[in-house]
């Protein structure tokens, strides 16, 4: 959350910490930030009636797929946060607040219901349960069997083209090269801003060894990369970016996959976070679907 706000990688205007207290105790917490324009990704305005340039008041940011309230487990807790939010919305000119990015049949996404939000879908992330694994191999017998036959064929061909595969520190890669790459792939799907060239180059810095970077390189070229982020459980495939013309026959995009899950074995983490949207190919290649809500208000 620090990196964050040294860096904020969307046009935020503020940053509010709420905190619940049960007789002077914290018993639950929530980031929120107040954006000038509220739906960076354009998922909103189909959903809801805005033109998405609105300034909201939001859980967290949207360079977060994962919305819950921590330290929550009553609805006390959940009312006591949003009527704060709804307040300080108000107070700060926000037409909308509220949460994006709800795991559809979370505790939370109930909770909100009941208090009277919407939920609307709006996202797909991907996940990938690795408790009981200990190769990439069982990975990879998970997928369909068209996936599993591409993952194989794709690591034949990239070691015949002579592909090298690294994962290093963030103060060890080129951050200017690796952030290019990301915004270059996001373009191609309409949201080329979402990271910023030296915002996104401060924040991954500022993470420290919460983060590290996946490179695959053809000869001396970047050709695939993946800002991956760790926390004590998960290992978050959460930024990526693909040259779609490289010398070879094989494509950089399942290589980041089967590394990304192989450094999370390597480090004992219990899943994978593979990121969002790129349907089709996460479902062939042995991803599980999570779907995402947005339960918002008007102020």
């Amino acid at each position: 959350m620090r990196a964050y706000e040294r860096f904020p990688l969307t046009d935020v205007e503020s940053f509010s910490y709420f905190v619940v207290r049960d007789h002077g105790r914290a018993v639950a917490v929530l980031p929120v930030s107040l954006l000038r324009g509220l739906d960076p990704l354009r998922q909103l305005r189909v959903r809801y009636p805005v033109t998405g340039e609105e300034h909201g008041l939001l859980s967290h940011v949207w360079h977060c797929y994962d919305a819950w309230i921590p330290g929550a487990t009553s609805p006390a807790h959940v009312a006591a946060v949003t009527g704060v939010m709804r307040e300080l919305a108000g107070e700060l000119g926000a037409a909308w607040y509220g949460f994006v990015n709800v795991p559809a049949g979370s505790w939370l996404r109930d909770t909100l219901l009941a208090e009277g939000f919407p939920a609307h879908h709006i996202e797909d992330r991907y996940q990938v349960d690795l408790r009981g694994m200990t190769r990439v191999d069982e990975f990879i017998a998970g997928a369909r069997p068209t996936g599993r036959k591409n993952y194989r064929r794709n690591g034949r061909r990239a070691a015949d083209a002579g592909v090298r595969i690294r994962v290093a520190p963030s103060e060890e890669t080129d951050l200017a090269e690796v952030t290019a790459l990301c915004a270059a792939t996001s373009a191609r799907h309409g949201t080329g801003s979402y990271y910023p060239d030296e915002l996104f180059t401060g924040f991954v810095t500022a993470l420290g060894d919460a983060a590290c970077v996946i490179e695959v390189r053809e000869e001396d070229r970047l050709v695939g990369v993946a800002v991956s982020l760790r926390d004590r459980t998960r290992f978050h495939a959460w930024a990526c970016g693909v040259e779609y013309e490289v010398g070879g026959n094989y494509s950089p995009y399942p290589l980041l996959y089967t590394t990304s899950v192989a450094q999370a074995l390597a480090e004992g983490r219990d899943t994978l976070e593979g990121g969002r949207g790129n349907h089709v190919f996460k479902l062939r290649h042995g991803l599980t679907p999570l779907s995402l809500d947005a339960c918002l208000l008007p102020v």
